[in-house]
């Protein structure tokens, strides 16, 4: 959405009564009204639900060193509780519509890399360690004075990046773009579809989910998102319960046995926070907490700038307002994650459906955040929403965030380059980290070959290095002895 768009829209945003939540939620001051940071709020809970799926499949289908395993139920509460918390903590502390849950990466690695180096106790409680090791670094300042230092065309590109990036997470979900099999001896690393053709009734709801979304969208409808998740999940159960579907994927749109279930919180608590220490040593554990925090420091920088930029909230320096609060309350999130067992939570890129909606404020988090609430007694209903039904809204959110692409200068090199890198590397890697790493080592890289090294700021000097150390993090094990 460009510039000039987002202030027409704010003209158009119609007259609000100014209410005590309006004046501290800033809700007309930005051009936003009750009813849109409501549909925002509904947008994201539903481009983020999967979480309550996917998360206790990665934690509960791993084993720790002992060969235990963490319940799945407990998990989905877990899981539940500390998105909603955090969620709604993040709308009323940092007032932005940016919705927080389980890191979906950051899981994997405490599921895959830690959990079978110590017991699942030790691995929740390096997860603790780097939240409050982030939560220093927010404290002194450093982690607000490195996004500061970041130049304006990366920050652009670094939305554009996320763009195309959440717009494949929407692909892959659906089931639209699958990985095609070393076994295939080919050099082609995705396809279409699972055998290179669209087929079944769920791609189906995808792709009409799409036009239906971009349809809505073109027509400038108001809760075009929200609508067509809504629409394609009544399609999907109809679809469902009339053909011979073999299957959805993670999420089958059927009606459950029952709608209420009790959440069970055992796992909240259940974390050691030095003794990784004693099961792996000093060494292995700091390059272990490094990883942690480098993924989240910069997943979160991704994800925070490019969602205020899409709602039109960088101040004329492209600084996010308020952003010391909303990086402590992140680094909060991963504190809280570890604590209860359900993995590092941080901010969630799929926040930006919420702002395609509407919201541009902390306001529509309480309503994320209170789905979140009702999921813990009633998840069996609340996550019958099929991706393919979901899926379109990322699609679609990749697009508007794609426009930004037009406000970086392609003819300067030392900002084309790293912004090409930034936005290229993200998708393919499938990582919003591995993105900015790249463009930020570009960057450095042909200012220092331009002679004007001196341009850089100091902080980017020292961030670049650690990117550095982060692309070769192997062979720095291997020299170590520890890899």
């Amino acid at each position: 959405m460009s510039e000039a768009e987002k202030t027409a829209e704010r003209r158009d945003a119609g007259p609000s009564t100014v209410t005590g939540v309006d004046r501290f939620f800033r809700i007309t001051e930005r051009g936003s009204t009750f009813g849109r940071e409501i549909r925002g709020g509904f947008a994201t809970f539903f481009t983020m639900a999967y979480i309550l799926v996917l998360n206790p499949l990665i934690l509960g289908g791993a084993k720790d060193k002992f060969g235990e395993q963490l319940d799945p139920v407990q998990l989905t509460t877990a899981t539940a509780l500390v998105a909603a918390v955090m969620t709604i903590v993040m709308g009323v502390g940092g007032n932005l519509p940016l919705a927080l849950a389980a890191g979906l990466g950051l899981n994997a690695v405490v599921a895959y890399q830690i959990a079978p180096l110590m017991s699942w106790d030790d691995a929740m409680g390096l997860i603790v360690l780097e939240g409050l090791l982030i939560c220093v670094l927010v404290v002194t300042g450093l982690r607000e004075a490195v996004m500061h230092a970041i130049p304006q065309p990366l920050k652009q590109a670094i939305s554009v990046g996320i763009g195309l990036f959440i717009a494949l997470i929407g692909f892959v979900d659906a089931g639209f773009v699958t990985r095609i099999p070393d076994a295939a001896n080919t050099t082609v690393p995705v396809q279409l579809g699972g055998t290179g053709t669209l087929t079944g009734w769920p791609m189906l709801v995808f792709c009409v989910g799409v036009l239906l979304t971009v349809g809505l969208l073109a027509r400038k409808v108001r809760g075009a998102i929200l609508i067509s998740i809504v629409t394609m999940t009544v399609v999907a159960l109809v679809v469902n319960a009339l053909a011979d579907v073999d299957t959805w994927g993670l999420t089958t749109p059927e009606f459950p046995d029952k709608v209420v279930d009790a959440p069970d919180f055992g796992l909240l608590g259940q974390f050691s926070l030095f003794g990784a220490f004693g099961q792996i040593g000093v060494v292995t554990v700091v390059l272990l907490v490094f990883t942690l925090i480098l993924s989240d420091f910069f997943d979160t920088m991704g994800t925070v700038v490019g969602v205020s930029a899409e709602a039109g909230l960088l101040d004329e320096d492209g600084k996010v307002p308020g952003l010391g609060k909303v990086l402590l309350i992140d680094g909060a999130a991963a504190v809280a994650g570890g604590a209860a067992s359900a993995s590092s939570a941080t901010s969630y890129i799929e926040s930006a459906a919420g702002v395609g909606e509407g919201a541009r404020t902390g306001f529509a988090n309480l309503v994320t955040g209170s789905l979140f609430g009702l999921a813990l007694f009633l998840t069996p209903l609340l996550t019958i929403v099929p991706l393919q039904a979901a899926a379109p809204a990322l699609v679609a959110v990749g697009f508007l965030m794609m426009t930004q692409v037009k406000h970086i200068d392609w003819d300067r090199y030392e900002i084309a380059v790293p912004a090409f890198l930034t936005i290229a590397v993200m998708p393919f890697t499938y990582s919003i980290t591995n993105g900015i790493g790249a463009g930020f080592l570009a960057y450095v890289l042909i200012k220092t070959v331009l002679g004007r090294a001196k341009e850089v700021h100091w902080l980017l000097w020292g961030t670049a290095a650690l990117f550095l150390v982060h692309f070769a993090i192997d062979p720095i094990e291997q020299l170590l002895g520890v890899g």
